[in-house]
């Protein structure tokens, strides 16, 4: 236990002292970089410090390389922060009008950079930015642009195909396994949308293809998708032993091809029976 306490207090300093350096750094950069505009957010203020800082750092980003996709992140950081804000204006700072009032400002900051970022978005008609419009602006010009694109290299991504694939969520289940199959196709090992893995279970359970949920589920357990217990799913699925080992097997075999970049939908059978 004393070891213990002696390895916490010598690493004390050490994080204070990476925190500070983090804020010393951030400081400069803000210092550096006037277009960053850090003086509207609630700087200096020990609230909403984590989400302040990716989004100062992230906005360096997209000053060097303001491409639709790093202001879709940008958009999305500057909402977590504005959400933060949300809860930090309404706590009482004793004696501190003028931070509150700080705090007060940057969430109306916050909020409007949230529509300059929106507005700059819908000047730029790339396949991210038209889903981004539909799907956070409810804009429906946008999305029938972006439906136009089905079929051609522009939508030919992970990210895109998985994007297409909701759309179709309740109009065509068929057509949806096939886009989700196809966006775990154009995925990277590194970088696999566990969204996918759900999807992919959850639409062949209600097509009532209950040998492929099961797959799809266990693919997904691989990867840290809540699933029923063991027990659970013997009830829900209601197989033998035989047929649990081998839909696992199939599952062992779908994880691998991802893991190594190689996964193709005929991988899995078309029929389980």
């Amino acid at each position: 236990m004393n070891t213990i306490k002696a390895i916490l207090v010598l690493s004390l300093p050490l994080a204070l002292s990476g925190c500070l350096e983090n804020k010393k750094n951030t400081d400069k950069l803000c210092a550096d970089n006037p277009a960053l505009q850090c003086e509207r957010l609630n700087v200096n203020d020990g609230q909403c410090r984590i989400p302040r800082t990716d989004l100062i750092w992230h906005r360096f980003e997209v000053l060097k390389d303001p491409t639709p996709v790093n202001k879709i992140e940008e958009y999305n950081l500057t909402s977590a922060y504005r959400k933060c804000l949300e809860l930090a204006s309404q706590i009482q700072a004793i004696d501190q009008a003028d931070l509150k009032q700080r705090r007060v400002n940057a969430l109306v900051n916050a909020g409007e950079d949230l529509k300059r970022i929106a507005t700059e978005l819908r000047n730029q008609r790339t396949p991210e930015s038209l889903y981004f419009l539909w799907s956070q602006e409810g804009d429906h010009k946008a999305r029938r642009e972006f439906l136009q694109l089905e079929g051609k290299p522009e939508l030919e991504t992970a990210e895109l195909q998985y994007a297409l694939a909701t759309f179709y969520t309740s109009r065509d289940r068929e057509k949806t396994i096939i886009l989700l199959n196809h966006a775990l196709e154009l995925s990277k090992p590194d970088n696999i949308n566990t969204e996918i893995l759900k999807s992919l279970a959850s639409n062949y359970h209600a097509s009532g293809d209950k040998e492929h949920a099961y797959v799809w589920a266990m693919v997904g357990k691989e990867y840290d998708v809540p699933i029923a217990s063991e027990s659970e799913l013997a009830l829900m699925y209601g197989f033998d032993e035989e047929k649990f080992e081998k839909l696992d097997d199939i599952a062992e075999t779908v994880v691998k091809s991802i893991k190594e970049g190689q996964y193709r939908k005929s991988i899995v059978p078309n029929s389980l029976k």
